[in-house]
């Protein structure tokens, strides 16, 4: 029973997640519909957990969004020191 409850759930995540990256528009209106509808219910945290982020840059849904800021990491060299 315990195995049909975590292969249920790695499909579930599965499938939202390749819709999420395959119709990044069409998603964006299904979870964004899905948080008004949980928000006519009373379930605001629900609601606020399930609206997707407002997109920010080219709103292409090319992977730019706002979440995915490049960090620039500074790489420090150091010298080897042979004994």
């Amino acid at each position: 029973m315990v195995e049909v409850v975590i292969i249920a759930a790695l499909v579930i995540w599965s499938v939202v997640y390749t819709f999420k990256k395959v119709f990044p528009q069409s998603a964006f209106k299904v979870f964004n519909s899905l948080a008004n509808v949980l928000e006519q219910q009373k379930l605001h945290k629900l609601a606020t957990w399930i609206r997707p982020a407002m997109v920010s840059g080219c709103g292409g849904g090319c992977g730019c969004g706002s979440e995915e800021q490049p960090q620039k990491s500074i790489e420090t060299v150091k010298a080897v020191k042979w004994k």
